[in-house]
């Protein structure tokens, strides 16, 4: 489906993350945790393409491989300016806006990009986020933004802080930006969903054994239910 505002999908990926290296690739269930993202992401019809932004670095060879093997379309980069990356991805799909996610977050629910990517077209935002003001869980972030406005303060000259984490300047500078921050009650922006380690790996696979297959078909308020009832050495894996 084509929108007036076109709007993609643009996933941060690479092997060399310090705590749990290769963590995007390794595998749940049969799949690379990166492809539990893909699942879910091509279930959004909101979008209008997906990219995998990664780096030039050989490690991420792998990870260009597999989106390849796909049909997802990928771009390299420089490894630490990841708002380079986001933008190159973006351009690459002649996209006016990208929704920024995380490769650590296999269980995001494609009913809230949707949601972030609908209200983002219906007003005059910049940036559509959940992540200003956290009230969802670690693991379902989404940032819609306006990648003529990300350009803007890329050129302006972020720091080197702020060109890795991408949307940090937006939210230091709010008073310059039209920015709406989405919000889940009750609030649980302490429960993690991401993965960062290898103890939030396990969790995850103790996670989706419980919820069974399809895995991508989970949205977020059957999750949140799974883990309420989960054993609590699971949860705390």
């Amino acid at each position: 489906m084509t929108y007036a505002r076109r709007v993609v999908a643009v996933v941060q990926a690479r092997m060399s993350s310090e705590r749990m290296p290769g963590k995007v690739m390794a595998d749940l269930f049969g799949t690379p945790m990166l492809g539990h993202l893909i699942d879910r992401l091509e279930q959004c019809d909101c979008i209008d393409g997906l990219i995998v932004a990664t780096s030039d670095y050989p490690s991420d060879d792998q990870i260009a491989d597999y989106t390849a093997s796909r049909g997802v379309a990928s771009f390299r980069g420089d490894i630490d300016d990841v708002a380079s990356r986001m933008i190159g991805a973006a351009d690459e799909m002649k996209a006016d806006a990208l929704v920024r996610i995380s490769g650590d977050s296999p269980m995001l629910d494609p009913e809230l990009v949707t949601a972030a990517v609908e209200v983002f077209r219906r007003h005059s935002f910049d940036i559509v986020t959940n992540v200003q003001r956290r009230t969802f869980p670690k693991g379902q972030s989404v940032e819609v933004v306006s990648l003529s406005v990300l350009k803007s303060a890329w050129l302006k000259g972020m720091n080197a802080g702020e060109r890795e984490h991408v949307t940090k300047y937006f939210y230091e500078h709010p008073s310059a930006y039209l920015i709406h921050n989405m919000t889940y009650e009750p609030a649980c922006g302490d429960i993690q969903l991401s993965v960062d380690t290898h103890e939030d790996f396990n969790r995850m696979k103790a996670l989706l054994c419980r919820m069974g297959e399809p895995y991508s078909c989970h949205r977020l308020a059957e999750i949140l239910r799974v883990l309420e009832i989960m054993p609590k050495a699971q949860c705390d894996a």
